[in-house]
């Protein structure tokens, strides 16, 4: 029998057994991929090493092991629609794994996982099935072999190693790049392990439950080459490397003796909490299959969004948050159909977070932030269910006056998207109206919506083809000596200008030995001064010089000139100065000066000090659930996203914004410092959501005021910034706001364009400028004064027209009608305008229109005892508004229209008549 019960006690001692066999303990990385923008989310427990499994990074361990979170919610790893449904898909999980950087191999490998299954953890051999790669002629690599005899060695039952295809058992990180072949580790959860009859060799890989993948040893050995159009070759890898990954959640429930990884203590506190929150009887979820559906939604979705948007990614309508949105709307929605009426589950999360917050601390700092989040986009969420019913029933009418019997599939698309109306609702309110759903065109938008949301936008990233481009020329450069292994020399902290030479020159992505003047192209220098992009702020521009005779000290005149209009890394060690030559032609070794654009520098790094100042004064005034969420740091202004559900309100803003000017003349030192990131941390400096830190780190520390983990430019002292000026404040996503903002140089020229403008007014007002608020005000409440005495005229003016009433009514069968067009300047004068008219007419149908802001409107209300005769004002503006190209809706005693065509109006309101005149 198992060892270990608790999925605590699981974690622990998989870390734990590989620490004792010198794996290095790696926290989770945050579930945003940090530079890579061919993932939404953290997807495996390989994607924080990536580079190192590329050889572009080097870290201090050669062996690691992880517990990774992660969420598998898109492409060909998309478990979305399974969840609930299934008793093992999960938006959100757990991936233990252990990994070699070039260090142990397949022996290694398949001994630990060995040891760990059978001798540390007791799971029966007879149980554990072992597939290995059969091999595959078209690539020309033979079967694992290897792997099938270590297996044996180990004491794996022969009978029990399977050979599988590429298909099954080749893993690729990508189309180029590391990869080989695997060895996945299945169990046989039956009554009879030890009966081939029931233990069965089909069932691996097959279709059942009844033996499931536990483990997937991938053993890098391979590089995959693009050589030419769609052609690929592999090439054996230098230092073959290990990426293992366990899911904690299906490990728990074999462990544990269940069936369904929604009955292990991983999710059953949640469903447990779920259920007391309804008040529902103690085995409500095993009772109903179809409640034990939505209580499994729940479970899983409550624990993807708690660490969704304890990383940052909140709820919004694109990108990451679009999946936060959809996952969280999601269970809410089954929330609903258990019984809940009101927001729950900001009552069910601080569960996940009692659970699993001593594994996972951030979620225990971001507490606060998560529930309000979380309860916020359920409120938002019920309002726009409400707003998607009232649509439906809109189209629903609509339909059935054409005598049409179907929803067409885009508009149940839309209330889905939009409103987050679940098709199930939309199929019920159909079948309550004797109608259909074109559930076939609902799939196909759907698909087409997925395919869209996969193009996550790689704008300014590179594509596998690229990247290789890039990784050979910066191979190419090394093999010509021109480069050292560790690649450009690169320090933008020290001086704007360094003299350096020119080591390789690339045009059309080539290497070549001359640019010529007006080409463009990337010059790649043995040292470089220019800032490269990173963390929100912007690379610099510049110029490269090379002098005729570098021996004299004024060094003129230029022979030739490279201007830098760009700066990029497109893979470690290799940077390169995009730009176009302005002079003469540049050659490969010749002796330059990389010249940086100062002035503009001196702006960017003012600007980047500010951000700094901003989050610590953010966080001071409005809490410490701030956090920033992205930035621009560029020459002529800075923009800060950060954490936090409300607007900042003008006073909070100015108080902010006097908080860091007064940082600013404090004059306070900025200083940076280089230690062990775990140390930085330990210090207090603030790390930022989606960014990759090495071992070692950059802090930069302004005196009592702010630590952050930042590569940037900065100023030395706070008083070189000048100035800072708020220019604006708003919202870009749920739960994220923006403040942009502008310092130094470019904050005195808003300040002096705000007193220009304030002394244009003062002069306008004929007052002095420190009168203007006083004299504004007044003619305020002047303006006031004679727009509540037009209002009343207008009101005077009203009920004279409606003494002449009889001379507007209409008699149709009997009804009397009033089709006129008024003069009045707002909705509410002319409902008001109606009720006059409906309280003179004694028994009828009023119709009104008037142009208000250049655009027709209209209303209609009928009396009361013409709704007893079945005459609805809604479905009478619904037949009139769509001839002055609009539309409307409202009760059956009253309903409004608006259109745009203002010349159609009176054509509109004579409709009315036509309409009463048909319905008898």
């Amino acid at each position: 029998m198992p060892m270990y019960k608790s999925s605590d006690d699981i974690r622990k001692s998989f870390k734990e057994f590989f620490a004792k066999r010198g794996h290095a303990a790696v926290p989770s990385s945050s579930l945003i991929p940090a530079g890579d923008p061919t993932l939404l989310f953290v997807n495996s427990g390989m994607v924080q090493f990536k580079d190192l499994f590329l050889g572009l990074e080097k870290r201090a361990y050669t062996r690691a092991v992880t517990a990774q979170k992660s969420m598998r919610v898109s492409g060909k790893h998309n478990d979305f629609e399974n969840v609930g449904p299934s008793p093992r898909h999960h938006t959100f999980f757990e991936m233990l794994g252990n990994f070699s950087f070039g260090d142990y191999f397949k022996k290694d490998a398949i001994q630990f996982a060995w040891d760990l299954l059978v001798h540390e953890w007791g799971l029966e051999p007879e149980r554990l099935w072992f597939t290995v790669f059969a091999g595959d002629a078209e690539w020309g690599v033979p079967e694992d072999a290897e792997a099938i005899e270590l297996w044996k060695q180990v004491g794996a039952d022969p009978t029990h190693i399977l050979k599988f295809s590429r298909k099954d058992n080749f893993w690729q990180m990508g189309e180029t790049g590391p990869c080989g072949p695997n060895s996945e580790i299945h169990y046989y959860r039956g009554e009879h392990p030890e009966d081939p009859q029931f233990n069965r060799a089909d069932y691996v890989n097959g279709d059942g439950e009844e033996t499931i993948e536990l483990w997937n040893l991938v053993f890098m050995q391979f590089n995959r080459i693009l050589v030419g159009e769609n052609k690929y070759v592999l090439e054996p890898l230098p230092k073959p490397s290990v990426d293992t990954g366990a899911g904690l959640e299906r490990i728990a429930a074999i462990m544990q003796g269940k069936l369904s990884n929604y009955e292990t203590d991983l999710f059953m506190p949640i469903i447990e909490s779920t259920r007391k929150l309804l008040n529902a009887p103690e085995n409500d979820y095993f009772n109903v299959e179809k409640r034990g559906v939505s209580y499994r939604v729940i479970a899983d979705h409550v624990r993807a969004v708690t660490f969704l948007i304890a990383d940052g990614v909140n709820p919004s309508n694109v990108g990451r948050g679009y999946i936060t949105r959809l996952i969280l709307r999601r269970a809410a929605r089954h929330g609903q159909l258990l019984g809940f009426n009101e927001p729950f589950l900001d009552r069910v999360i601080p569960t996940v977070i009692e659970e699993m917050g001593e594994e996972y601390p951030e979620i225990i700092m971001q507490r606060e932030r998560i529930l309000q989040v979380a309860r916020e986009e359920e409120e938002r969420f019920l309002l726009t269910l409400r707003n998607g019913e009232n649509l439906l029933s809109e189209i629903v009418a609509e339909l059935k006056a054409k005598g049409a019997s179907e929803i067409p599939g885009d508009a149940a698309f839309r209330l889905y998207d939009t409103f987050g109306y679940p098709l199930d609702l939309t199929r019920e309110v159909a079948r309550e109206n004797s109608m259909m759903v074109d559930e076939a065109a609902f799939e196909s938008a759907m698909e087409q919506a997925k395919a869209t949301s996969r193009k996550l936008s790689a704008t300014g990233k590179m594509d596998a083809a690229a990247f290789q481009n890039a990784r050979e020329l910066f191979d190419a450069l090394q093999a010509k000596h021109a480069l050292p292994a560790s690649g450009v020399k690169y320090n933008p902290y020290q001086a704007t200008q360094v003299d350096t030479r020119v080591v390789g020159i690339v045009r059309d992505g080539e290497l070549v030995d001359e640019l010529a003047t007006s080409e463009r192209g990337q010059l790649v220098l043995a040292d470089t001064c220019f800032y490269v992009e990173s963390g929100g702020q912007i690379s610099d521009t510049g110029s490269i010089i090379h002098y005729r005779d570098t021996s004299v000290s004024f060094r003129d005149p230029v022979e030739w000139l490279f201007r830098v209009d760009d700066t990029r890394q497109p893979v470690p060690g290799l940077i390169v100065h995009s730009g176009e030559m302005v002079k003469g032609s540049a050659r490969v070794n010749e002796s330059v000066v990389a010249q940086v654009d100062a002035a503009r520098r001196e702006n960017i790094m003012r600007n980047h000090t500010a951000t700094h100042l901003l989050h610590a004064e953010l966080r001071r005034a409005l809490g410490t659930h701030v956090h920033q969420a992205g930035s621009l740091v560029a020459p002529d202004r800075l923009r800060f996203d950060f954490t936090h559900t409300r607007p900042v309100t003008a006073q909070e803003l100015g108080e902010i914004e006097s908080a860091v000017n007064a940082d600013i003349f404090k004059n306070d030192s900025v200083q940076p410092f280089l230690l062990p990131k775990d140390e930085a941390i330990a210090r207090g400096a603030m790390a930022l959501f989606g960014e990759k830190y090495g071992d070692t780190v950059r802090m930069m520390e302004i005196d009592g005021i702010s630590r952050e983990l930042c590569g940037g430019t900065h100023v030395e002292r706070t008083g070189q910034i000048g100035l800072f000026h708020i220019l604006a404040e708003g919202s870009v996503a749920s739960g994220v706001r923006r403040i942009e903002a502008v310092t130094g140089p470019a904050a005195y020229a808003e300040l002096h364009k705000a007193i220009t403008r304030l002394e244009h007014v003062a002069e306008q007002v004929k007052a002095t400028p420190e009168q203007v608020e006083q004299k504004v005000g007044a003619l305020l409440e002047q303006i006031e004064t004679k727009d509540k005495e037009i209002a009343r005229l207008r009101r005077e003016l009203a009920k004279r027209q409606v003494e002449n009433i009889d001379a507007l009514v209409q008699h149709v069968d009997g009804v009397k009608i009033i089709a006129h067009i008024v003069d009045v300047p707002s909705q509410e004068l002319l409902r008001e305008q109606s009720d006059l008219y409906k309280s003179k007419i004694g028994s009828g149908i009023v119709a009104l229109g008037a142009v208000i802001n250049d655009k027709p409107s209209m209303i209609v209300a009928l009396t009361p005892d013409l709704l007893e005769r079945g005459f609805d004002a809604t479905k009478i503006v619904r037949a009139s508004a769509p001839i002055m190209g609009g539309g409307g809706g409202g009760k059956p005693a009253l309903a409004q229209a608006g259109g745009k065509d203002a010349s159609k109006l009176q054509d509109a309101l004579n409709q009315v008549v036509q309409v009463v005149a048909g319905s008898k």
